[in-house]
């Protein structure tokens, strides 16, 4: 005997099952596969293939060197790249490795200590310093006044985007490569806030206009909140907030304006302020503190 196919499920309102093969034989379309649970379009796997046809699960190797704090993440890349990374005393060919931990891996030779818990500190950049870890033209650099500055034992800090040579004021430093990372992040849209002392004539007015953005060079700088602080004849300070911190931008468009900047210090980074803290000094943010502002960053 024989029965005719199935058509359907037999329960109301569902559809029928696909039909797993036609008359070749062949199999058919299949229903989607289930989405794991917390799914959100758009986001990165944290699973890959193994050789043997497995699944692995864990974080990028770039991403949890740098949160342990070895370089930002664009480095390790660079670092990856340069054959200078093993894991198990076999070279990483590709930052896209994937890591439950930082068990046995070793950059330039040395084991990878496990991550410690995120720091940051608050550092009054004086004038006149380098902020990179070394110069080739032998000046001084933010690495030999954060010595003096931080904590006896402190880890390796690096800093929270950059200060030109002449500008002085707030520098965040961190030991956690993925916060430094997503707060230098234009999508942030993290404020600074500089204060500028200028030379030459300038009018409320044509400052707020600065509110629209301004194109210089071929350069588009976006929306910026100046105000006119006070004056004593042609000596004037202005205060900018930014969210884009394009290289040398307050500069830049204070030059655009005809006025000659003498001296630039930063005062604010998110919700981070220098407040009264010496030149050349340091002081860490609390814990709370910290983890409260990471909550709201969308990269981390």
């Amino acid at each position: 005997m024989t029965f005719p196919p199935k058509t359907g499920s037999g329960r109301p309102g569902r559809p029928a099952a696909p039909n797993y093969s036609d008359a070749t034989g062949r199999p058919g379309p299949k229903w989607p596969a289930r989405k794991p649970p917390g799914f959100k379009p758009g986001e990165p796997s944290k699973r890959q293939a193994a050789d043997d046809g497995s699944e692995r699960e864990g974080d990028r190797i770039a991403k949890l060197l740098a949160r342990a704090g070895v370089a930002s993440r664009r480095e390790v890349e660079r670092m990856i790249e340069e054959g200078r990374v093993k894991l198990n005393d076999e070279v990483v060919t590709t930052p896209a490795t994937l890591l439950k931990n930082l068990r046995g891996v070793s950059v330039d030779g040395k084991m990878v200590a496990a991550a410690a818990p995120t720091r940051l500190f608050r550092f009054h950049k004086p004038a006149g310093l380098i902020t990179a870890e070394r110069d080739p033209a032998g000046r001084s650099t933010i690495y030999d006044a954060l010595r003096n500055a931080l904590p006896p034992g402190t880890p390796r800090m690096i800093p929270v985007g950059r200060l030109d040579l002449s500008t002085e004021g707030l520098l965040l430093v961190t030991n956690d490569g993925e916060l430094k990372r997503a707060m230098e992040l234009p999508s942030s849209g993290i404020p600074r806030t500089y204060r500028a002392r200028t030379f030459g004539d300038i009018s409320q007015d044509r400052l707020e206009q600065l509110s629209e953005g301004i194109e210089i060079d071929g350069i588009r700088y976006g929306s910026i909140n100046a105000n006119l602080e006070r004056s004593a004849g042609r000596n004037k300070w202005v205060e900018m907030t930014l969210t884009e911190g394009k290289n040398r931008e307050v500069r830049r468009v204070l030059e655009h304006l005809g006025l000659e900047v003498s001296r630039l210090l930063r005062t604010r980074y998110g919700p981070f302020e220098l407040a009264d803290i010496p030149r050349g000094m340091a002081e860490e943010v609390p814990q709370v503190q910290v983890e409260r502002f990471r909550k709201t960053l969308k990269a981390v």
